[in-house]
This record gives C-alpha cells, structure tokens and sequence, in this order.
C-alpha cells in the first residue's frame, strides 16, 4: 500500500511533520512503514520558462538557440529538443541547479546531474530544458509528456512559477506494510484514520452528497445475484450523458503519487475511489449490457471469456461472473471484459460496487493466473458498508467534475450484514493486561479518535463495521496499547507461579543420542522424508515386504520424491556413497529421522510416525565397533539389562553372517550388520559399510535417567579362568547366559578374553575363555563358596555340549 503524504493531509490538514517524523510515529502506532521516497528529490532551482525566440545554431545543425523568459529575465539556452516551439511553457533548470536523471530512462543516479552555465559549440547556455524524465518521472505517469523531448505545460501555467511544483512533485510517497487482518489500512482514508489518531489531529473525511437527476434508476437496470454465498451485496448506479475528459489536474497528481497512470475522467474516479475507500469499483457501458440486467452467477465449466487485457481465460464452475441477460461482462472481484469495456464513446455507465467472497476470489485469480489491484483487496474480505459509500462518492465525483449526471436511486441487492460488535469496556483488565495504568478517560479518547463508540448504559464498545480485526477485550487493549504508546509502557516482571523450563524427557532421550553418537565420531546427517518406489529393489527387499507399503504423495515433486519412506537406510547409504565417491577415507554418520508406517490401505487415518537412530560408518571400524555404539548409547541411557544380539534378523539387506536384531527387555528395538555386498554394489559402493537402526520409541519407553550408586567394595574378589571346547552353533551369548544363571549371588561379572579356531582344534569346534570374578559384600569368600558356584557353572556348561580344554 503506497500513499502521497498530501493526499494524507487532505483528510487531515493540521497534519505537519518531517518526513522521518511521520515514519516512526506511524511505525510505532502499529502502521508500519517500509519506507518513503520524496518525489522532488535532487530537483533544485527548476522553473517554468516560455520561449520566446529559436534561431538555428551558427555551427551545429541539430542544435537551436532558444530565448526564454523564466519570470524576472530572459535567459539563453541552447538545445537539441526537437519538439519544442516558440510560445511553449517549459521546464527550465537553471545554473546551479539539479536534475533527478537523464532523458535515456535509465535508472536515477544517487545525488542527482548539477547543471551549470556554459557554451555549446561556442554558443553560451545559462540553463537546461528539461524532458519529464529528467525531472524523475516518466510518460506512464505523465502520458502528455513526448516521448522523445521537452516536458511541456498547458497554457494557463504561470512563468517563473515552481516546476516541481506545477507538475506535482512537491510530495512524498510512504510505503506501507499492511497486515491483512487490517483491510481498512489498503485505503487512504484507512491510513489517514491512523495518522489522525497517531498524532492527535482532526480526521476530515470527505463530505459526500449525491446531486441526482428526476429519473429512477429502475427504469435503466435490474440486477439478480443468484449465487448469494459469493457475493453479499451488489450496488449498482448509472450515469448518463457521460462527457469523457481528462481528469482535473488535482485528482491526477494523487493518482501519479500513488503510482496510478491517470487516463480519463471515467477511468481515474474508478481509479480514485478505489485508493481513497479501498472499495474496488467497475464501470460497464450500459449499452453493450443485453437487457439492461445485471446476473451474478458461477461460470461453467470449460467456459472461455475474454478479459479487458484482450486474453482468454478458461472457466470453470467455482469462478464467480458478472453476466447480463446474454453473456458474461467481468469476473467478479479480478477483470471486467472486452465486451463491455468503457470507449471514447460512451454515454450511459453503469458502476458496480459489491462485496465478494474473500477465499473464493483469491483461489480465482489464482487459478487463472490473473492477480490485479482489486482482487489484492477483494480476497482480504470487505466490509459490506464500504461499497455502498464508494459508489456514492464516485457518483458525486462524476457529478461534480461534470462528468455526466447521476439518475436517482441504487440497486441495491444484499444479505443481511453483520451488525456491530460490541465489546464490553473494562479498564482494570485491560491496564492488567498491559501492565500500564491509563486512566479511563484517556482510553475513551483513544477510542473516540478511532470512532469506536462507547455506549455509556451497557458499558460496551462499539466497534465500527470495517474493523474487522476486533472482537475481544484483548484487541481492545492492543489499540490503547498502540497509541498510549509502546515505548511508554514500563517494563515489569510477569505475574504468575514459576515455572522451570526444560526439554521433554522424548528430546532429552534423542539429545543424548547425539552425544553418543558424535563422543564416538560421527557427524549429524539429514535427509529427505520422500524417496523413490526404486529403493526397495536396490535394498533387496522382498516383493510382499510389508516395508513396501508406502504412502504415495498425491502432489510429488517427481518419481524420485513420491512416497514417504518406510525404511531410514537409503538416505544414510546414499551419504555414504557420495563421501566414497568423493574419496573420504573414515566415514561415520548418524541420523535421527522420522519413518513412516501406514496402519491399513486406504488411509483412513494419519501414519505412525516412529524416530529412527540409524548409525552407518565405513573405514576404520568393523561390526563390533558398531556393536560397542549401540551399548555406549543404551549405558548412558540407563538401559543396564542384558542386551542380546540375535543373528537370526533376516535382514536382506545386510550380510546374511554379520547381521543381528538387538533384543532388550525380551523385545526386538532394532538391528545392526554389515550391508549386504550386492546393496553396496547398488549404491557404488566399493569398501564394507556397517549400520545400526534403533527404533526410538521403543527406547524411549525403557530409558531411564534414574541412577543407583553402590559404595567400593569392602572384600576381596575372586577370579577364576574357564578355558572350553564349544560347539560353533553355541553363541557367546549363549554362554553369558548360563554362567549368569548359575553363577547365583556371588558372581559379580563374566569377561570373554579369548576365542580360537584352528588347527588344535577338532572340527566343528571353537576355543573360547572366560574370565569369571566371585565376590560377597558382606564376608571374604572361602574356597568352599568359589568352588560350590564353580561347579554349578561347569555343570551347566556340560549340558550345553561345553567341554572344559584340558
């Protein structure tokens, strides 16, 4: 939202201030602004000057020397300017002052072109005339001005007078940031409104009075809304004997400041009421309207119309239309159309004003590719009141610039509106809320210069119709708080119980995670939730895995993006071939990511979304050094119970002989392996690369922060060695077990030292030796104990197959 400071001043005439002023005041009352650009910068001591006399250059055939009385002398310039005549008023900088740029249109340098007197092949020039674009401008602004030459005045310009100032210039625009729940700010009066209440002036709006004509509008048109849920109300006036002129000289420069090519009368009142009440207004020539009836229905499907910009835009039945008795006119909200667009020879108009569907206009013009000035204000949903007052005010306008006459009456076809909120006043809330103490009365101000009205029996707030942003005590207080001032508001500690912050007990679980994982050398990695239906083949999983159940994503990016993945092994494999490939010797990655699992097919409810630990590592390391990962991870998380490693997983992706399911707790929270040589094949990946994948909720439900210390031991500990012959089916595991089971109250710990497998060794068999420590905490062990939980151990070791090596 751009505005001219004096169009703001218009509407607020004791307002003075610097620029910088008003910048930070507004900021600071909650109308922020962006930024501001004054639109006679680098334009100094520049005049409007009339030829008097042109002779040719003595020694330059494209030159001319020109007389020109700029008020109190007649100076000489030299100019090349084809256009210019004797008797033309011009713009003439004179010596010593400054342009905002060259005639070319390219962008205006910083500090502007200072102009001095000299000579033009050997001729004096005391000045220069100036083209609009030199003056900082352009023809999109200023279409009189040639295309190719000196900027000239209309007749009636006084010599001598302010350049700048005839053309307007004198003026700065601000840049607005406006939050859409503020959609009474996209309008000058909007703004004019907050600057009023900003620094405590008067706000004079414009008084509107409609002079109509003896006819009644009845006779000209009717107008049926058929689709009332899109459109809330319809206004419909018309004008007759339309005289097409251009617009008077004040109403273009408002125009021109706000960035608005000023064209015609007509065209500029639709123009300007629509910056002034923010209300978006059409214009349609009676005549080409069939049956002079106005139809606001839905388009139809596979439809085509053409728009005012001559391109033809496809339909469809969620597309609100402007129709008369025959065809489509406008799409409602976005563009009139080329049926009915207004022409130099125009007699009859009839102007719209209405109140449309926010959303629906906003997906419109979406789908057709079609955003304009009125759909930005359409879409943040107007205030049905405003169409109303807009198309008065361009009708009094129409009249009052003798643009035409204004028959009597308004279509005026509308759904019951939303009467006033009202918002019960309570000052001991809203000082609380804000920590400030305002008194009432200085509230009640506040509220007066906002027009909210306070009806005195109830004690409520009355709050006016466009703004829509208040509905509770708390915007209430938001508005004493902007303008009693933030700044002025003290700083105070907050009431309430303290409370300690801290992280779930789920993300502390994870945090620790990461620690494990980079105290052992690995580096975060992430990677994409989405993947591709070929990663199950390349992973050699089977066709009826229920892992290849993936939910397809009904927009994706492409085949490689098109489901959510199942299984977190592809993202850390595809790290790990880009760091072989880029010939990374030692490479340790982690990952905590989410998989996702649908319940059943259709989706009828959402996935189940479990964290996934996975751990991948090529290089230094091998299946035990990820193994000693994993319980690095589970001590520190207070997972102290035996952890078996089952090497019956049947995992296809990973080596059939060096793979594992992880069982804690008689429950299966993940696995770990060397990936299968065919996989890294599949991914180029020429070196053994080892994974863990931890399922975290499982974890998270048997972690535990809670540690119970015992004090150092006050006897002695007893160790002995079993050296045995073990059957190659036995796993180490398997052994633990038993000596655990039969080791009773005494035994503190197992350690194996040792394993073998060779030639003094039978077939089918392995060596392997434990270290086994006895210890009591209340007495020093005799041999009787050692040797009475000795053979207990050994006896249950026999019934295994175990055979103790002579």
């Amino acid at each position: 939202m751009n505005t001219a400071l004096s169009w703001i001043q218009a509407y607020v005439p004791e307002l003075s201030c610097t620029d910088q002023e008003y910048c930070d005041a507004m900021t600071l009352t909650g109308t922020k602004v962006e930024n501001y650009a004054r639109l006679d910068k680098n334009l100094e001591k520049i005049v409007i000057g009339q030829i008097e006399k042109i002779e040719k250059h003595p020694d330059a055939d494209k030159l001319i020397v020109c007389r020109v009385n700029i008020g109190t002398e007649v100076i000489q310039i030299v100019t090349g300017a084809p256009n210019v005549k004797e008797g033309d008023k011009i713009p003439v900088v004179l010596d010593g002052g400054k342009v905002a740029g060259g005639h070319d249109g390219g962008p205006l340098p910083e500090e502007g072109i200072r102009i001095k007197a000299g000579k033009l092949r050997g001729i004096m020039s005391n000045g220069m005339m100036c083209s609009i674009e030199e003056l900082g401008s352009d023809r999109n602004m200023y279409p009189e001005a040639p295309e190719n030459g000196i900027y000239i005045f209309p007749e009636d310009a006084e010599v001598g007078a302010n350049a700048v100032k005839a053309l307007g210039m004198h003026d700065t625009v601000f840049e607005y940031e406006i939050t859409s729940n503020r959609v009474d700010c996209y309008s000058v009066l909007g703004i004019a409104r907050e600057a009023a209440a900003t620094f405590r002036k008067p706000f004079v709006p414009p008084v509107v009075k409609v002079k109509e004509n003896g006819e009644d509008i009845r006779d000209y048109v009717k107008v049926e809304v058929k689709d009332a849920d899109l459109c809330t109300r319809y206004c419909a006036r018309v004008c007759t004997n339309i005289k097409i002129a251009p617009s008077p000289e004040w109403m273009q420069k408002r125009l021109r400041a706000s960035g608005i090519r000023p064209i015609n009368n007509l065209v500029d009142i639709t123009n300007y009421v629509m910056e002034e009440y923010g209300q978006p207004m059409h214009a349609f020539d009676l005549d080409t309207v069939a049956g002079h009836k106005i139809i606001v229905r839905r388009a139809k499907d596979g439809d085509e119309f053409q728009t005012l910009d001559e391109q033809m835009r496809k339909l469809d039945k969620d597309i609100l239309m402007i129709c008369d008795a025959e065809k489509e006119i406008g799409i409602a909200g976005i563009m009139g159309g080329e049926n009915s667009k207004i022409t130099d020879e125009v007699k009859t108009v009839l102007f719209e004003a209405a109140t449309f569907n926010g959303a629906n206009i906003r997906k419109s013009a979406k789908r057709l590719g079609l955003r304009t000035d009125a759909s930005g204000k359409f879409e943040k949903g107007l205030d049905p009141h405003n169409a109303e007052a807009a198309i008065n005010r361009a009708c009094q306008l129409i009249q009052e610039l003798g643009c035409g006459e204004v028959v009597g009456g308004m279509v005026d076809v509308c759904q019951p509106m939303k009467e006033k909120e009202k918002i019960p006043f309570d000052p001991g809330k809203i000082n609380a809320l804000l920590g400030t103490d305002v008194t009432r009365e200085e509230m009640l101000d506040i509220f007066k210069m906002l027009e909210i009205e306070y009806d005195e029996d109830t004690n409520n707030l009355i709050v006016p119709t466009y703004r829509q942003d208040l509905g509770c005590c708390a915007d209430i207080a938001e508005e004493v708080a902007r303008f009693f001032g933030y700044d002025k508001i003290p700083t105070t500690l907050p009431n309430g119980e303290a409370t300690a912050g801290k992280i779930s007990y789920k993300l502390r679980i994870e945090q620790k995670a990461r620690d494990i994982a980079e105290y052992c050398g690995f580096s975060q990695g992430m990677h994409y939730s989405f993947e591709s239906p070929k990663v199950f083949d390349k992973l050699l999983l089977p066709k009826d895995s229920p892992l290849r159940n993936a939910i397809v994503i009904a927009n994706p990016l492409g085949e490689d993006f098109s489901i959510m993945r199942t299984i977190s092994l592809n993202g850390m494999l595809t790290s790990l071939a880009t760091n072989y490939n880029r010939r990374n010797k030692d490479v340790r990655l982690y990952e905590l990511g989410n998989i996702y699992l649908p319940h059943e097919f259709p989706l009828t409810q959402l996935p189940d979304e479990r964290m996934q630990f996975t751990l991948g590592m090529y290089g230094d390391g091998d299946f035990f050094t990820m193994k000693g990962v994993v319980e690095e991870f589970f001590d520190a998380i207070g997972m102290n119970k035996k952890t078996i490693y089952d090497p019956l997983s049947g995992k296809p992706f990973l080596h059939p002989g060096r793979q594992a399911n992880i069982v804690y707790d008689k429950e299966v929270v993940g696995y770990l392996g060397e990936v299968h040589p065919s996989v890294c094949d599949s991914y180029d990946i020429g070196t053994r690369v080892y994974v863990a994948v931890m399922d975290m909720p499982y974890i998270v439900k048997r972690a535990t922060f809670d540690r119970k210390y015992e004090g150092i031991a006050k006897y002695p500990a007893v160790s002995r060695d079993i050296s045995m012959v073990v059957p190659q089916n036995v796993l180490a595991g398997q052994i633990e077990a038993m000596i655990e089971q039969r080791g009773g109250k005494l035994l503190e710990s197992c350690k194996l030292f040792d394993i073998y497998e060779g030639e003094q060794i039978r077939e089918g068999f392995k060596s392997v030796a434990y270290s086994v420590t006895f210890r009591a905490k209340d007495r020093t062990l005799e041999e009787s104990d050692v040797l009475g939980a000795m053979k207990k151990i050994l006896n249950g070791l026999e019934s295994m197959g175990i055979e103790l090596r002579q």
